[in-house]
Formats: structure tokens, C-alpha cells, sequence
């Protein structure tokens, strides 16, 4: 769940506060768009330095858990402004992507 996931790796909500009970199955780590279309799978939390609003098209197009920007690197507002109208869960975290990963599969996340 988002709430776990958020406590594991210390991370701000920065939309879809309304969606902490919301299922996530797996992890993918990728910064190309057209990658993460044809590589992610549904309810994956997708960590990604990327902050535009591109990044919540695909996220909703593909139903994915969440998305997880690493290094607190400021999600644009757009973005979160478009996250808020999909219910796509965007988290904020000062861990780098690969530490977020190794927390997460700590979860049983990512196997």
C-alpha cells in the first residue's frame, strides 16, 4: 500500500493523499517515456527523476501505483495539478532511486 511505501522511505505526498490504501505489486525504474509504456506493468510504483506533466499521462494511461521522485527533486505544478485530477499518488523522497528500490523490496515490492 501508498502508506507503507511512505513510511519505508520517508516520503511526502505530493497528490493523491485520498489514495494511501491504494494497491502497488511491483517497482520499475526508468526515465524514458516510450520504455516505461512498453516495460511497466499495472499497479507498479515507477521511481523517475522525470517531473512533467508527460510523466502522469503515462502513469494513468498504464494504472500504475504511484510515482516516486527521488532526491526531493520538485515535481513540476502542472504535473501535480494533473496527478490530483487522475487520483495517480505522487510521492517526494531525499533517497536516491536505487536506495528507494532496496526499501522497497524490503517490501516484497519489485520481486
Amino acid at each position: 500500500m501508498i502508506k507503507n511505501i511512505c513510511e519505508k522511505i520517508n516520503a511526502t505526498v505530493l497528490a493523491g493523499t485520498d489514495q494511501m490504501d491504494r494497491e502497488v505489486n511491483g517497482v520499475y525504474i526508468c526515465d524514458l517515456l516510450s520504455w516505461v509504456m512498453s516495460h511497466a506493468k499495472k499497479g507498479d510504483a515507477w521511481i523517475t527523476v522525470m517531473s512533467h506533466a508527460n510523466v502522469i499521462a503515462v502513469a494513468s494511461l498504464l494504472d500504475l501505483g504511484c510515482i516516486i521522485v527521488p532526491e526531493d527533486i520538485q515535481m513540476d505544478e502542472d504535473a501535480l495539478k494533473k496527478a490530483a485530477e487522475e487520483n495517480i499518488p505522487v510521492l517526494s523522497t531525499s533517497m536516491n532511486a536505487y536506495d528507494i528500490a532496496i526499501e522497497l523490496n524490503k517490501l516484497g515490492l519489485g520481486q
